[in-house]
């Protein structure tokens, strides 16, 4: 931003504050967004979400064991859904902190927009009553 001499002060506040900090808060707004979602990663998540947790696969039988073969399947399957379980786990977790983020961020953003209007208000009331 360029500033001319026969710029005022409160000319110059009232454009940082309304138009370059908003900028500013929404670009930040956006890499919390950004981050949440890279540190749960919810996308991956949810395309692995049956895949066996920690990768944890038993190798089937080469000859024809019975036994060998449903203890390497149930072994399988519980691996299956201890991971599915885990991702349910951080899936929500990852989903609420997602909120959080955007509910703070819409939180102060509006405040930051506000806060000229509540001094304003807070002077009034005190000087008025």
């Amino acid at each position: 931003m360029q500033t001319s001499g026969r710029q005022n002060i409160i000319s110059l506040w009232f454009f940082w504050h309304f138009y370059e900090m908003p900028k500013f808060l929404l670009a930040v707004w956006k890499n919390y967004i950004m981050f949440a979602l890279d540190y749960f990663s919810l996308p991956l998540l949810l395309k692995s979400f049956f895949a066996p947790w920690r990768k944890y696969r038993w190798n089937y039988p080469k000859g024809f064991d019975v036994g060998e073969f449903f203890s390497t399947l149930i072994s399988n399957i519980f691996s299956r859904i201890i991971g599915a379980i885990m991702r349910i786990v951080l899936i929500i977790a990852g989903i609420l902190f997602q909120i959080f983020v955007v509910l703070a961020g819409l939180i102060i953003f509006l405040l930051w927009i506000l806060i000229p209007f509540i001094i304003i208000a807070g002077f009034l009331f005190v000087f008025i009553y």
